[in-house]
């Protein structure tokens, strides 16, 4: 299978020896979703030269976090974040807006991904990803994937709440929309729960998975919407051994 099967990729800066990619539509194989994703997963198993496949968490939008490697092979949590610290056991989540958030010890030791949509967000699905990894959070670094942009997600009044009823802070994470409608931007919130916790935000990015095409996005296309996948995995080296392939942005 060449490269060509997988959709292109966003290939995000970690640390040595940790490789975190967001999958991209285009190719033959680009949605990743539990109702169309069978052959797209078996394709980047074989494309990347993984020994096992992917652990795929069933996503709830809750606070879940899972050891991956606590798991048996094939297990299927319920969850919305994993960690791993084992060697070529990749962890992923699936989106289509929400926002995902990789993350790694500086040491390449440990590394985790979570899907962070507004509910497991403000339900505090980073700090409970933070607490799990029971790391030093200013040992951590983070990277954004790619959500849903500030310019349009646009949220009623009650979601505003549920953010500033515990953190008067995320009160800059909302611009005034029509009537009582408000343009809610997911990475600053994000930001915020990470420098809270002591980890230092990633620079935030201007992707916007309604606006641009080469991303899925339910808001724009509803349920014919597919599903990218965010990936992340320890190579066990500070150069990885994959072979260079296709990368779209950095």
């Amino acid at each position: 299978m060449s490269a060509e099967a997988l959709s292109h990729w966003i290939e995000h800066r970690m640390v040595p020896g940790v490789r975190a990619i967001s999958t991209l539509r285009g190719g033959t194989a680009d949605d990743f979703g539990w109702e169309q994703g069978t052959l797209a997963r078996s394709t980047l198993r074989e494309v990347w030269g993984w020994d096992a496949s992917p652990v795929w968490m069933r996503q709830v939008h809750g606070t879940e976090c899972v050891d991956l490697d606590s798991l048996p092979r094939g297990a299927e949590p319920t969850a919305d974040a994993g960690f791993t610290r084992q060697v070529g056991r990749v962890v992923v989540v699936l989106t289509a807006d929400c926002l995902p958030v990789f993350l790694s010890s500086r040491d390449g030791g440990i590394v985790a991904v979570v899907h962070a949509g507004w509910r497991s967000l403000a339900a505090g699905v980073i700090e409970a990803t933070v607490r799990r990894m029971a790391c030093d959070p200013a040992a951590l670094v983070a990277a954004f994937g790619p959500g849903i942009g500030p310019s349009a997600y646009e949220v009623g009044p009650e979601l505003r709440a549920c953010f500033l009823d515990t953190d008067p802070a995320a009160a800059a994470a909302f611009q005034p929309g029509q009537g009582d409608r408000w343009w809610a931007n997911l990475y600053h919130l994000a930001g915020l729960r990470l420098s809270q916790l002591g980890v230092t935000p990633p620079s935030t990015p201007s992707w916007c998975t309604l606006k641009e095409h080469r991303f899925h996005s339910w808001r724009r296309d509803g349920r014919t919407s597919g599903r990218m996948a965010h990936l992340i995995w320890r190579t066990g080296s500070a150069i990885s051994s994959t072979p260079a392939r296709r990368v779209v942005g950095r």
